[in-house]
């Protein structure tokens, strides 16, 4: 017998204020896809409009002293914002780890995943959402999202994670810190910084946040957003993508969209905002969108390297040596933050919060 409930008829008030988020409104049965979660067809993917004959670089990082890793690194941060990277020391062991953690959670029943939402979790280092910003947003995006921040020298910050994703969560960001940090050494290296020291890690990756993304399967994904178009506001971004795809990155040229297949093995990273403002435009944050799947349910997992609350960013220093002209004024990086949060997404309009 179907233990499907009757499709709600109070889309909003089901999925946010019931707190049952997409995957609940995906468990209940619904056949097509509703009205408020329905992009004006202006805005979704033209499959005209998809580039196959370009694709993001894939490096080899086995060797992080190379120099040449280095280049790629750098050359590839300047270019598209985006890149692939294999051979970084995570095992593939520890990639299905963590995506297998994102799978149990969410299949935990709704009463067990609500006990996260937001505003209601047992801790403020761990909270469900859905969608983006909900009460901004005239169409929700089809995606809820577990979202952990990560505080490496406080055991106590994790101790009331959900038990069935808590262990892999905290294992995953031990290993993929030294990734993070092999990968903002490079970074670095091409802005003249030769060192990253206390004050600079504060900076570059003082607070990261690690989030279990979950798409449901999704009656017309062709019509729905996953994620809508924007950048990331971090430093950079290191995502886990799972073999269903759904990645798009804005192309360089005209308005056209790259795919970003999956990789087995691979990690995706892509240049944040903050990244754009230390470096005063030399890498760019490009736009990216996710789409969901008709017939599987879809788990990425990215972490936002960002920098601590607290921090203050604008052009580095050994940027501006040669007499460059700053683009960017000096700013906090909560308030950066807040912003971002406070509408829905829109591309890289955030930026002009910074510029001068």
């Amino acid at each position: 017998m179907s233990t499907q409930m009757a499709p709600p008829v109070d889309i909003f008030d089901f999925v946010v204020n019931k707190c049952n988020g997409v995957k609940g409104l995906a468990d209940s049965g619904i056949q097509s896809l509703p009205d408020r979660y329905s992009l004006p067809p202006e805005e979704r993917i033209d499959p005209t409009k998809i580039v196959t004959e370009d694709s993001i670089p894939i490096i080899d990082v086995s060797d992080w002293d190379d120099p040449k890793v280095t280049e790629s690194i750098c050359e590839a941060a300047c270019k598209w914002g985006f890149f692939q990277i294999v051979n970084h020391g995570l095992t593939l062991e520890d990639l299905d780890k963590i995506k297998d953690a994102g799978h149990r959670f969410f299949g935990l029943p709704n009463q067990e995943r609500a006990k996260y939402w937001k505003g209601k979790s047992p801790a403020n280092t761990v909270s469900l959402f859905t969608s983006f910003t909900p009460q901004a947003e005239a169409v929700l995006e089809w995606k809820d999202f577990l979202s952990f921040r990560y505080v490496s020298s406080d055991p106590e910050a994790s101790a009331l994670w959900p038990p069935v994703c808590k262990f892999q969560v905290l294992e995953y960001m031990e290993k993929a810190k030294i990734v993070i940090k092999r990968l903002l050494e490079a970074l670095l290296k091409g802005l003249n910084v030769e060192e990253i020291d206390q004050a600079r890690e504060h900076v570059l990756m003082g607070s990261p946040i690690i989030n279990l993304n979950y798409y449901p399967r999704c009656p017309s994904p062709e019509l729905a957003a996953g994620v809508g178009p924007h950048s990331d506001i971090s430093t950079i971004t290191v995502l886990l993508q799972d073999d269903n795809g759904g990645l798009y990155v804005r192309a360089t040229e005209g308005d056209c969209w790259i795919h970003v297949p999956p990789v087995n093995g691979a990690l995706v990273v892509n240049v944040g905002d903050i990244l754009q403002i230390l470096s005063n435009d030399r890498y760019k944050s490009i736009e990216h969108r996710a789409v969901a799947n008709r017939n599987k349910n879809r788990i990425s997992v990215p972490i936002f390297v960002n920098p601590a609350p607290d921090a203050v960013i604008g052009p580095l220093p050994e940027v501006l040596e040669d007499g460059e002209k700053p683009i960017y004024r000096e700013i906090v990086f909560s308030d950066y933050f807040k912003y971002f949060f406070s509408k829905g997404h829109d591309g890289k309009k955030t930026m002009d919060y910074a510029r001068i």
